[in-house]
C-alpha cells in the first residue's frame, strides 16, 4: 500500500472483526535510532500456532467473504522492503500483537499518511471498541484515547459524529507538537 496508515487501517479492522473490545496503536519513531516501529495490540480472539505460522500467506484468511487476506502479507512486505521486519504474537482467546519495524532512512519506507484520519475513522466505525493511539518521537509523546471523544461530547452536549473534525484537528495538532522533520510525518 502507498501509505502505512492504510495498512494500519486494514490490520485494526482485522482486530475489530476478531471481536476485540480494546485496540492499542503505538507508533514509536526515533531519528536517533533510525527506527520506526508500529505496534497494534488487541484483546480479540487471537490465533492458534498453526494459523500464526500461515497468516503471512495471502491465501490464508479467516474471512468467509473472500479467499484472500492481504493485510499482514502487505505489512510484512512493507517492513522487509524498508529494512525491517514484522513480528506477530498471538494467543488463542487472549489477543494478538503485530509489530512492524522500519528503517527511517530507507528509500522504500512509505509515508505514514493521514494517521489522524485513520484513527478517527476507526473510532467512528467501531464505537463499542476502546481505542488508544500513542505516538512517540524523539521530541515527545502523543496520547489519544477514544474516551477523549466521549468527554468532549459530554462537555459540548453533542453527537458522536460532531466530534470527527475536532478529533482530527486535535490529533494533527499533537502530531505537529511532537514532529521531528522526517520522511514519515511530512505528508
Amino acid at each position: 500500500m502507498r501509505e502505512l496508515s492504510l495498512n494500519i487501517l486494514d490490520i485494526v479492522t482485522n482486530s475489530i472483526e476478531a471481536e476485540a473490545s480494546r485496540v492499542i496503536l503505538f507508533i514509536d519513531e526515533s531519528q536517533k535510532q533510525n527506527r520506526l516501529a508500529v505496534t497494534i495490540r488487541d484483546n480479540g480472539r487471537g490465533m492458534d500456532d498453526v494459523t500464526q505460522a500461515r497468516v503471512i500467506d495471502p491465501f490464508v484468511t479467516s474471512r468467509t467473504t473472500r479467499s484472500v487476506g492481504m493485510g499482514l502479507p502487505f505489512w510484512n512486505q512493507a517492513a522487509n522492503e524498508a529494512g525491517g521486519r514484522m513480528v506477530l504474537k498471538s494467543k488463542l482467546g487472549k489477543g494478538t500483537t503485530v509489530t512492524a519495524d522500519f528503517k527511517l532512512n530507507s528509500l522504500n519506507l512509505a509515508p505514514l499518511g493521514d494517521i489522524a484520519g485513520t484513527v478517527v475513522n476507526l473510532v467512528m466505525g467501531a464505537v463499542d471498541v476502546h481505542f488508544c493511539y500513542l505516538h512517540r518521537t524523539d521530541k515527545g509523546l502523543l496520547c489519544f484515547d477514544s474516551y477523549w471523544l466521549l468527554a468532549r461530547m459530554a462537555e459540548q452536549d453533542c453527537d458522536f459524529f460532531d466530534m470527527v473534525v475536532p478529533a482530527k484537528k486535535h490529533i494533527k495538532s499533537e502530531l505537529k507538537r511532537i514532529q521531528v522533520k522526517s520522511k514519515v510525518l511530512l505528508d
